[in-house]
C-alpha cells in the first residue's frame, strides 16, 4: 500500500493539469454523458459524443473515411466485433475506429473485406486496443496490421489492477460507466440494431483517454519499458493464427467420462462429422451439435434413430434432421479395426504437475522452489504471476533445467520460451538459485556413529 491518491482521483487530476502528462481528448458533452465525474459515482456513458454513426459499407464511403483518418492526428482507437458462439470462423463482422480530427467510424467488413487503404494512412500511428490479442488476427485478415500499439487491458495487468475489463477500467480511471450487455451478441446478423451500433461506437469512445491514464500510471510505477516490450511482442506475434491442435476432438467438453478406446473413437467420429457441417454452414460447432450430445452418444452407442433421438442434445429439429449423419459416424467408429482406434497421445513437455511427486520428486521440489520465486517477485512488483512468466515456461524449466545451471543458461532458456528481457532481468538470478538442487544432508546425526548406549530390546 502507498499514500498515493486513488487512481481514479489521479486520473482526474491529470485531466485538470495537475499531472505532467499528455492531455486526453475532450470528454463527452453534457448532453451525451452528463457533467464531469463527481464523488457521487460514475456517470453513465450512453451515447457517443458525435452521435452514433451508421456503418460504412460502400467503396466511396470507405474512401471518405480514409481521407478523414489521414487528416486526423494522434493515436487510433480500434476494436472489432466477432460472432463467437454463433459462427465457425473468427472473422470480424464490424470494425470500430476513432481518431482525433476524424471522429468515430464503424466499418462493415462484409462488403468491404479489404481495408489496406485505411491501413496505409494509419499504419504509422500508435493503435490503441483493449485485449489486443483477441482482435489482431481478425483485423489482419482485413489488411489492418499495427506497427505500434498500446493494449489497455495488458497495461492494466502490468499496473496491478484487479479488474481489467474495459467497463471496469473506464469507470475506475475515468469515472464513466459503460454498458456491456451486447458483448455476446450475434454480430454477423444484418441489419445491426441501433443500440448495438451505439454500444460498438462507445467501445472506442474513451480508449485514448484510458490509454493516457494507464500510460501515466505505468510511468509512475516505473513500468513503461516493460509495457513497451510487451506491446512490441504483440505487434510481432499477435496476428498469428492459433496453433492447430493435432487431435482437437480431445477437447470435447466431458470427454473425461468416456471410457475405452472404442468409445473415444465414437467421440472422434462424431466430432469430425459435426466439424464438417459447422464449417460448411459457418456455424459454431456447438450450435450444430452440443458437446454433451457427442459424449452421451459415445457412451451409449445407439444403433437406430429412435434410440439416438432419446439422448440429451438430440431433440432439436436441426439435430434430428441430421440423425443419419450421426448414426453413420457412429457406425464408422464401430467398423474400425483395433489398430485404428485412438491411443493416448504422446505427452509434449513435462507431465501435469500433480504427477511430478511420483514421477520425479527432485523435479517436483525444483518446481515448488521456482513457483515460490515467481509468486514472491510478482507480488513485490504488483503483477499477476502469469504476466511475469507463463506457467508453462516455469514447468519446462523445472522439469528439464539447463545441463549447467548458470544465470546465462537460465536467461537463454527463458528467452527461448519467449520471455521478454524485463521478465528475464527480474527472474534469472533467483530462478538460478532455485534450480540448483540442494546437496544431500550431511548432518552429524546422519553421518556419525551413535555413541548412545544400546537399549534393551
Amino acid at each position: 500500500m502507498t499514500d498515493e491518491p486513488p487512481l481514479r482521483r489521479r486520473a482526474a487530476e491529470s485531466r485538470t493539469g495537475n499531472a505532467p502528462h499528455h492531455p486526453p481528448s475532450a470528454l463527452p458533452e453534457p448532453e451525451d454523458a452528463g457533467d464531469a465525474p463527481t464523488a457521487g459515482g460514475p456517470v453513465p456513458l450512453t451515447a457517443p459524443r458525435d452521435g452514433t454513426p451508421q456503418p460504412v459499407a460502400t467503396p466511396s464511403e470507405l474512401d471518405e473515411v480514409v481521407a478523414r483518418f489521414a487528416a486526423g492526428s494522434g493515436p487510433v482507437a480500434l476494436d472489432a466485433e466477432r460472432a463467437s458462439g454463433y459462427r465457425y470462423s473468427q472473422r470480424a463482422y464490424l470494425v470500430q475506429l476513432r481518431r482525433a480530427g476524424a471522429g468515430t467510424v464503424l466499418i462493415d467488413p462484409l462488403p468491404l473485406p479489404d481495408l489496406t487503404a485505411l491501413d496505409e494512412v494509419i499504419g504509422q500511428a500508435e493503435w490503441v486496443l483493449h485485449a489486443a490479442s483477441q482482435d489482431l488476427a481478425c483485423l489482419a485478415e482485413l489488411g489492418l496490421r499495427p506497427r505500434r500499439l498500446f493494449d489497455t487491458e495488458l497495461a492494466a495487468r502490468l499496473a496491478g489492477f484487479e479488474r481489467v475489463g474495459l467497463a471496469a477500467l473506464t469507470e475506475q480511471l475515468l469515472g464513466f460507466s459503460l454498458e456491456k450487455h451486447h458483448s455476446a451478441a450475434d454480430w454477423s446478423s444484418r441489419p445491426l440494431p441501433e443500440s448495438w451500433l451505439t454500444y460498438a461506437a462507445l467501445d472506442v469512445e474513451m480508449l485514448v483517454d484510458l490509454r493516457d491514464a494507464l500510460d501515466a500510471e505505468l510511468a509512475r510505477q516505473g513500468k513503461s519499458e516493460w509495457a513497451a516490450e510487451e506491446f512490441a511482442a504483440l505487434v510481432r506475434n499477435g496476428a498469428r493464427p492459433p496453433r492447430v491442435r493435432a487431435e482437437p476432438w480431445r477437447r470435447t467438453s466431458g470427454i473425461h467420462r468416456v471410457r475405452g478406446a472404442r468409445a473415444q473413437a465414437r467421440v472422434r467420429s462424431l466430432w469430425y462429422a459435426r466439424d464438417q457441417i459447422a464449417a460448411r454452414r459457418d456455424a459454431a460447432p456447438g450450435r450444430v451439435l452440443p458437446d454433451s450430445a457427442i459424449v452421451a452418444a459415445a457412451e451409449l452407442d445407439p444403433k437406430d434413430e429412435k434410440t439416438l433421438l432419446t439422448l440429451p442434445g438430440f431433440g432439436g429439429r436441426s439435430v434430428r434432421r441430421l440423425a443419419r449423419t450421426w448414426l453413420a459416424a457412429l457406425d464408422d467408429a464401430r467398423q474400425l479395426p483395433d489398430d485404428a482406434l485412438p491411443v493416448a497421445p504422446a505427452v509434449e513437455g513435462p507431465p501435469p504437475p500433480h504427477r511430478w511427486a511420483e514421477r520425479d520428486p527432485v523435479a517436483a521440489a525444483r518446481l515448488a522452489r521456482c513457483r515460490e520465486v515467481v509468486v514472491r517477485i510478482a507480488g513485490a512488483h504488483d503483477l499477476p504471476a502469469e504476466n511475469l512468466v507463463t506457467p508453462d515456461s516455469i514447468r519446462r524449466l523445472a522439469w528439464v533445467p539447463p545441463e549447467e545451471v548458470t544465470e546465462e543458461t537460465v536467461a537463454e532458456t527463458l528467452r527461448g520460451f519467449g520471455a521478454r528481457e524485463w521478465q528475464i532481468g527480474l527472474l534469472t538470478a533467483d530462478l538460478t538459485v532455485a534450480l540448483r538442487d540442494p546437496a544431500p544432508s550431511t548432518s552429524p546425526s546422519a553421518s556419525a556413529p551413535s555413541t548412545a548406549p544400546a537399549h534393551p530390546s
